[in-house]
C-alpha cells in the first residue's frame, strides 16, 4: 500500500502514529479484508486491537451486513454458549423464549471475538465447528444450521503457554491463526507517545471546555522512557487526569511523576528476589505484599507472647504496646486485667489458670494456643484484602469491569465471580 493510502486508513480509523510494526499490521488487515480468512489479532491489553476488525470489515465485501463484537471475558461460563449460537424456549431455567445468538444474527456479516483465549474448553469445540463447517446448534435444540460469518478473534494471552497448560485448543488455534496480527505495545512506538499524548490532550481540552495541557522538555523525557504496562488505553486516562485535576497547563516532571504510579512503587517494600521484569506489578500488588509481611511480623510475636504466658503463668505487659493490649484484649477476653491508674508500676497480668505439675493444665493450655491459632488465621484471611483491592479498582474505573479487570490483571470473568462472591454487585 502506498503511502497516502496509509494514511487515508488511520485518519479514517482514528489511528496514529508512524510506528513501523504499526503500519505493517494496517497493510496486512488491509490486505486480508477481501478474502475470508480467519485473522487473529495480538497484542497486550490497551494497544487498540479492536481497530483491526473494523478495519478488516469495512473493506471487505462484508461492509453491507452486521459486524458484531464480543467480549468472550465479560460473558459467564454458564451462558457464552446460548449468547454465541442462541438457544431454544425452555432449554434452560430462563429461556422463556427462543433468542438468535451472535453468529446468526452476523451472517454474511463478520464477527469479533475478543479476548477469545477465556473460552470455556466446551464453547471452543463450538466455535471449531462453526469455522471449519459453518454449522451450529443451538442450546437445546437438535437442529444444525448454517451462517456466513468472517471471524476476527483478538487475544492478549500467549496462547501456545495456554496450548500447553490444556486452556487452549490447539486445533482452535490453527484455525483462527490462518492470517496473524501482531499490535506492538506502546512503549515500543517511540515519539508515537507524544503524537498519541498531545491528540487526548486537544480531545480532553474540546471535550472540557479549557485550554491543553503541555509539557516540559523534561517531562516529556519522562513520557517517551515510562513503560506503559496499560498502553494507549493507560495513556488516555492520565492524560484525562492531568487535564481536569491540574490547574497550571504546562506539565512538569515532577507533576507527571504523580500521575505515574510504577515510578513511585519502587520507594515501597519487595521481595529482594524481584527480578527486573517484576518491577511492573501494581501499586496494590506491592501494598499485598507489605501486608503479608506485617501480618506474619504479627504471627511470630503472638506466638512468642503466648509462649511466655505458658511458661510463667503471668506475662508482663507493661512494655507492650497499645495495639498489642488490644490484641491481648480480643485473645483472652476474660483473663485479661486491665492495669489501675494508681498503679502505675504495678506488672498487667493474664491469668491463664495454669498450676504447677498438673497434666490437666497442660492440656489446657494447649487447647488454649489451639483455639488462639485459629482464631489468628481466621481474622488474618486475605479474603478481605482481596475484596478491598477489587472495591477500589471498581471505584477507579468508575465501575467499569472491564477496565477494573485489566487494572488488577485478571479476566473479566474472574473479576465478574469475585463481585458475586463478595457481594460488590
Amino acid at each position: 500500500m502506498v503511502n497516502k493510502d496509509l494514511q487515508s486508513v488511520k485518519q479514517r480509523f482514528g489511528i496514529i502514529g508512524s510506528d513501523t510494526i504499526l503500519d505493517h499490521a494496517i497493510n496486512v488487515a488491509v490486505q486480508v479484508a477481501s478474502t475470508d480468512l480467519s485473522v487473529l489479532i495480538t497484542g497486550e491489553s490497551g494497544v487498540g486491537k479492536e481497530r483491526f476488525p473494523q478495519i478488516i470489515h469495512e473493506y471487505s465485501a462484508r461492509k453491507h451486513f452486521p459486524c458484531i463484537a464480543v467480549n468472550c471475558g465479560a460473558i459467564p461460563e454458564g451462558t457464552i454458549d446460548s449468547e454465541l449460537f442462541g438457544h431454544e424456549k425452555g432449554s434452560f431455567t430462563g429461556a422463556i423464549s427462543d433468542r438468535k445468538g451472535y453468529f446468526e444474527v452476523a451472517d454474511k456479516g463478520t464477527i469479533f471475538l475478543d479476548e477469545v483465549g477465556e473460552l470455556p474448553l466446551t464453547t471452543q469445540v463450538r466455535l471449531l465447528r462453526v469455522l471449519e463447517t459453518g454449522e451450529f446448534i443451538k442450546v437445546g435444540s437438535s437442529k444444525v444450521q448454517k451462517c456466513d460469518v468472517r471471524v476476527v478473534a483478538a487475544t492478549n494471552l500467549d496462547i501456545p503457554k495456554a496450548i500447553a497448560e490444556g486452556r487452549f485448543r490447539e486445533d482452535l488455534y490453527y484455525r483462527l491463526n490462518s492470517v496473524p496480527i501482531s499490535v506492538p505495545p506502546l512503549r515500543n512506538r517511540g515519539t508515537d507517545i507524544y503524537l498519541l499524548f498531545r491528540k487526548f490532550a486537544v480531545d480532553f481540552a474540546e471535550k472540557y471546555q479549557m485550554p491543553p495541557i503541555s509539557l516540559t522538555d523534561e517531562a516529556r523525557q519522562l513520557l517517551l522512557h515510562y513503560p506503559w504496562p496499560g498502553n494507549v488505553r493507560q495513556l488516555k486516562n492520565i492524560t484525562e487526569q492531568i487535564s481536569v485535576l491540574e490547574t497550571k497547563r504546562e506539565i512538569t516532571k515532577d507533576v507527571l511523576l504523580n500521575y505515574l504510579p510504577n515510578q513511585r512503587a519502587n520507594n515501597l517494600p519487595a521481595l529482594s528476589s524481584l527480578s527486573s521484569s517484576d518491577k511492573s506489578f501494581s501499586n496494590e500488588r506491592e501494598i499485598l505484599y507489605q501486608v503479608l509481611f506485617d501480618m506474619k511480623k504479627d504471627m511470630n510475636d503472638l506466638k512468642k507472647l503466648v509462649n511466655d504466658i505458658i511458661q510463667s503463668g503471668n506475662v508482663d505487659t507493661s512494655h507492650l504496646s497499645v495495639s498489642d493490649i488490644q490484641t491481648m484484649q480480643t485473645v483472652f477476653p476474660e483473663s485479661y486485667t486491665q492495669p489501675s491508674p494508681s498503679v502505675v508500676s504495678s506488672p498487667t497480668t493474664i491469668n491463664t489458670g495454669v498450676t504447677s505439675g498438673g497434666s490437666s493444665s497442660k492440656i489446657k493450655d494447649q487447647r488454649d494456643i489451639q483455639d488462639m491459632e485459629e482464631y489468628v488465621e481466621e481474622n488474618l484471611s486475605l479474603d478481605e484484602v482481596e475484596k478491598e483491592m477489587i472495591r477500589k479498582a471498581l471505584e477507579r474505573n468508575n465501575n467499569k469491569r472491564k477496565y477494573a479487570a485489566q487494572d488488577l490483571n485478571i479476566s473479566e470473568r474472574t473479576l465478574y465471580r469475585k463481585i458475586k462472591e463478595y457481594g460488590l454487585e
